[in-house]
């Protein structure tokens, strides 16, 4: 039986809005944090940043570059036995935002039972374009196993349902109200090794932007530069907040940072 009609599912996650981001922001507090953090464990909520956007977007939709964080995402889709590309972000149209036509899209076997009137199965070459698309508005591709998806879209088959997630700033489910979040919320959105966000302190002027804008308070001001903390979970929003273009992603081995995304999310679900 297929999942829920758009409709349902728009109202489903417009009512749970406002739920989550009170959950987050209460999970700050004392008495409150034990019972918040259990609707954030493992494996329930995994969400890992892959900055898409700083690539060259004229690229070949059939050229992999190993020097692009793109080709990652690229890759991941390779790796999926079905994609089905939704005609709407939830969350940006929740927050009437613009851009909310470049949804979401969901990998593995439970893309075929997502309602049709949800969006649409697609090819990898269709997969690769709707990427890009993303890229080219300046959204962060984020690979996400969150258990809210299958509820509100009606779907039981958790386990083979992978989503990634084309994220703005201020009209994201999974990434708005982190800047106190509670252990297993940070545990849960987790930054790839080898793949970092580095200043270039000659560049830098100590303006404080990036570390007012940062989402989840990674990076500080100190001896009026700016530093990035180990809790930087490498979406790379910070490189488009610079005015002196001081930031800059760097990735390591390709294979590897794919090798390490891939296992983690075998990890979690099975989206062959």
């Amino acid at each position: 039986m297929k999942g829920f009609p758009k409709w349902l599912v728009k109202t489903n996650f417009f009512l749970a809005m406002p739920i989550v981001n009170f959950g987050k922001k209460a999970g700050r507090l004392p008495l409150i944090k034990k019972i918040v953090n259990i609707f954030f464990i493992k494996p329930l909520n995994q969400v890992t940043a892959v900055p898409i956007r700083h690539v060259d977007i004229n690229e070949s939709i059939g050229a992999q570059s190993s020097a692009l964080p793109l080709g990652i995402i690229d890759r991941l889709v390779e790796s999926a036995s079905h994609v089905m590309v939704l005609d709407e972000c939830v969350c940006r149209s929740y927050y009437k935002r613009n851009l909310n036509e470049i949804g979401c899209m969901v990998l593995g076997k439970a893309a075929l039972d997502i309602h049709p009137s949800n969006g649409r199965i697609v090819s990898v070459v269709e997969a690769k374009a709707h990427i890009r698309k993303a890229a080219s508005a300046g959204l962060v591709a984020n690979v996400a196993h969150v258990w809210i998806d299958p509820v509100g879209f009606g779907v039981t088959s958790f386990k083979n349902m992978l989503f990634i997630c084309f994220c703005g700033h201020d009209s994201c489910l999974y990434t708005d109200n982190l800047d106190k979040r509670c252990s297993n919320l940070d545990k849960a959105y987790k930054r790839l090794d080898g793949m970092s966000v580095v200043i270039d302190e000659s560049l830098c002027s100590g303006c404080g932007i990036c570390a007012e804008k940062c989402f989840v308070s990674a990076i500080r001001m100190s001896n009026d530069k700016a530093v990035i903390g180990d809790v930087c979970k490498g979406c790379g929003r910070c490189i488009d907040e610079c005015p002196e273009k001081a930031i800059h992603l760097k990735m390591e081995d390709f294979d590897r940072v794919f090798s390490q995304l891939l296992k983690r999310v075998s990890s979690l679900a099975d989206i062959r």
